[in-house]
């Protein structure tokens, strides 16, 4: 039998899925299915059909894709397959191939209305095998066991209009590790001119010291003070003024022109409002988690 344009042969039907990373909760990501002829493609989403993509057509000539906009229920890994029916019924249907994907969640992540910021470096101090190789205060994942780890936390609080959160407007701030027993408390100072939450975790093979090898994990805690005020965001009419300053008329009425702005006001409420807690764990890849190596054996 000869077949028409776009056709192949039974043995010849194939499906390959491609695409389907994203964000989540920012709006459709697109699923391509590349068939091997003319038809329509079922989506699938952990052996489940997804909704609005049962049946999606691919184009009328080659190449012959599908594409699905599909709206993620949740962050973290899935599983897409897809299968394909040819317009032509000579021809058999077709299995994707497994696309595994992980669906993205922002790095920082912000438990509201606490924001947090989280990076290590390498204390001063370390010589021999463990001294650093290059800056000593260069943000990294990877310590040598006996090396001095600094935790350096920043954090802003949206009760307060995103004010940064130190000694004065902050209750508690610790990091708890798995492994030691005792939370460690973070210190607000100034550091060489600029100020930031440090704390401090010393690694070593003595007793006392953090000596589990592999990835650490942490979390940290901002506990913010109660407060009898806090700052609400509202908006405002400004009038418009020109690069010189001169106040902007709209021509066909003579009225000034005015915009509408956002402002925070600082509202007093009673009783006071609890202060707000804000966590962050890390959510980086396995191979960026903060992690404790050996020191290398020369041979």
């Amino acid at each position: 039998m000869t077949l028409g344009m776009g056709s192949a042969t039974a043995a010849d039907s194939t499906l390959i899925l491609s695409g389907g990373n994203g964000v989540y909760d920012l709006g459709p990501i697109t699923i391509n299915a590349n068939a091997s002829s003319v038809g329509v493609v079922k989506y699938m989403l952990n052996g489940k059909v997804i909704a609005g993509c049962d049946a999606v057509a691919t184009a009328s000539a080659a190449p012959f894709v599908a594409k699905c906009a599909w709206v993620p229920a949740a962050a973290g890994a899935a599983v897409l397959t897809g299968e394909f029916t040819p317009k032509d019924s000579a021809l058999t249907s077709a299995t994707s191939n497994t696309l595994n994907v992980k669906i993205g969640v922002p790095v920082q992540g912000v438990i509201s209305p606490i924001h947090i910021y989280v990076d290590t470096v390498l204390a001063s101090g370390a010589t021999g095998d463990i001294a650093p190789r290059f800056n000593s205060c260069a943000i990294t994942n990877e310590y040598l066991l006996g090396q001095t780890i600094v935790f350096r936390v920043y954090a802003n609080n949206a009760d307060q209009g995103g004010a940064v959160m130190d000694s004065s407007n902050t209750a508690k701030a610790f990091i708890e590790v798995a492994g030691v027993t005792a939370p460690i408390a973070l210190s607000y100072g100034n550091h060489s001119g600029v100020a930031f939450w440090t704390g401090i975790l010393k690694t070593g093979a003595a007793e006392g010291l953090y000596k589990s090898l592999g990835v650490i994990n942490y979390k940290i805690t901002v506990i913010a003070k109660d407060s009898d005020t806090m700052k609400v965001l509202s908006t405002k009419m400004v009038a418009k003024k020109s690069a010189d300053g001169v106040r902007v008329t709209d021509p066909s009425t003579g009225r000034t022109v005015y915009d509408r702005v956002s402002y925070y006001r600082t509202v007093k409420v009673s009783p006071a409002l609890l202060g707000a807690t804000g966590t962050w764990s890390s959510n980086f890849t396995q191979t960026s988690q903060l992690a404790l190596f050996a020191v290398p054996v020369k041979k």
